[in-house]
């Protein structure tokens, strides 16, 4: 593939705002398996809300040890899931201006759990926008499975340019 038809291809990913496929989510987002937790964004609305959606499976690599007998989502990966679902919204919101940039998590707050999370859960993850402050933004986040509450939080997120190598 040239390059001139990758810029192509990866402006045709980015080019409807109002969701995101795996495919542009992994081109607006570092994370890849098996730390990529959220498969699609959608209803995007810049600088208000996003909705993504994760596919819990039995195949899911934490599973293995959490627990055997009883898989349960950990709830800390249930909280990074809203994060990247958060990622997607700040850097959509931000645009041209958000190309390259990476999403940093700088707090977590209120962090409640309802109900477990199985294998065969489709989770509904709603974030908004409670601050925005340029590079800093907060937002509330909650996790949904069929309408039921399974987890919520606050969180704080700092975009930033990613850091040199070498």
């Amino acid at each position: 593939m040239s390059d001139t038809s990758a810029a192509a291809s990866s402006a045709d990913i980015l080019a409807d705002a109002s969701s995101a496929d795996i495919n542009a989510v992994m081109a607006l987002l570092p994370h890849r398996f098996p730390m990529l937790l959220v498969d699609r964004v959608e209803d995007i609305v810049p600088g208000v809300s996003a909705r993504g959606i994760k596919a819990v499976t039995i195949n899911e690599p934490f599973f293995a040890g959490h627990f055997p007998g009883r898989p349960i989502m950990p709830g800390v990966l249930i909280v990074e899931a809203l994060a990247q679902t958060a990622g997607v919204l700040a850097l959509r919101t931000l645009g041209d201006a958000g190309k390259g940039k990476l999403v940093y998590f700088m707090a977590i707050e209120a962090a409640k759990f309802r109900a477990p999370v199985e294998p065969g859960c489709l989770l509904d993850l709603k974030v908004a926008f409670t601050q925005n402050r340029g590079r800093v933004s907060k937002f509330s986040g909650r996790a949904e499975i069929a309408g039921k509450l399974v987890a919520e939080c606050s969180f704080t997120a700092m975009i930033a340019d990613p850091p040199e190598v070498g």
